[in-house]
């Protein structure tokens, strides 16, 4: 019966409604801010693994067993 969230026809009915809330001239000013928004997003992330991979550094090293 439902075979998945996303199918073609859902995602057309989502943006002929977009379409007519925001109308033409709306729509390319949104998508650039949701695109800079998920790129700032994913930036961020890379951020929080590489400063959490530094801050290990090599104070943590296991020392040499005698």
């Amino acid at each position: 019966m439902f075979d998945g969230l996303f199918q073609p026809t859902h995602l057309l009915l989502v943006l002929a409604i977009a379409l007519i809330v925001f109308g033409p001239r709306k729509l390319p000013e949104l998508g650039q801010g949701l695109g800079k928004g998920i790129r700032g997003f994913k930036d961020a992330l890379k951020g929080i693994s590489v400063d959490s991979d530094s801050a290990a550094g090599p104070d943590e090293a296991p020392k040499a067993a005698k």
